[in-house]
């Protein structure tokens, strides 16, 4: 039972992870990230995950902070030392169990150092695809396929974006 309804949250968490590839604002991007780890992290109890747990929430926290444009590398540097030892003290999944710590590292990172949208869809993608190792794991398959959706959304719309700006650069030099 815990399975059905924790796969049943992870989709529709699933559904702001794919809204915030979409988006070309980073602004809007971590808002739908806040949503996904805030209900990702209900989810993990379901998966009894408790790095998922503290992850997710600790991610949630973080992209509410992105949002607010109060994310300062004090805080990014707190983050990534709670996530560590937290991750270290509950983790119960072994090397598994360090996924979901190794992407928060990653876009806690990211977050903090990059400003523009071709840049944060790129530290995205590549946290989707830690995601979906760590998914497949847990057995948490609606997650993995949405997050197989979203890395995909994630590399077209980054597609989408450079020919966008490769257009518009043409369209300058024409002129």
């Amino acid at each position: 039972m815990n399975l059905i309804i924790g796969n049943g949250i992870s989709f529709i968490a699933g559904i702001f992870i794919i809204l915030s590839m979409w988006v070309n604002d980073p602004k809007e991007a971590y808002k739908y990230q806040f949503l996904n780890a805030f209900i990702l992290a209900i989810s993990s109890i379901f998966f009894f995950s408790w790095t998922g747990v503290t992850t997710m929430a600790i991610a949630a926290l973080r992209n509410a902070l992105v949002y607010k444009d109060k994310l300062t590398f004090p805080l990014a540097i707190v983050f990534c030392i709670i996530a560590v030892a937290l991750g270290f003290i509950i983790n119960n999944y072994g090397l598994i169990g360090w996924l979901p710590i190794i992407a928060i590292l990653e876009i806690t990172i990211c977050n903090y150092c990059l400003k523009s949208i071709k840049p944060i869809k790129i530290s995205f993608i590549v946290n989707s695809a830690i995601y979906i190792i760590y998914f497949v794991a847990i057995f948490d398959y609606v997650s993995t396929v949405v997050e197989t959706i979203t890395a995909l959304i994630g590399v077209i719309s980054l597609i989408r974006l450079i020919l966008m700006e490769k257009r518009e650069l043409k369209e300058i030099k024409n002129e």
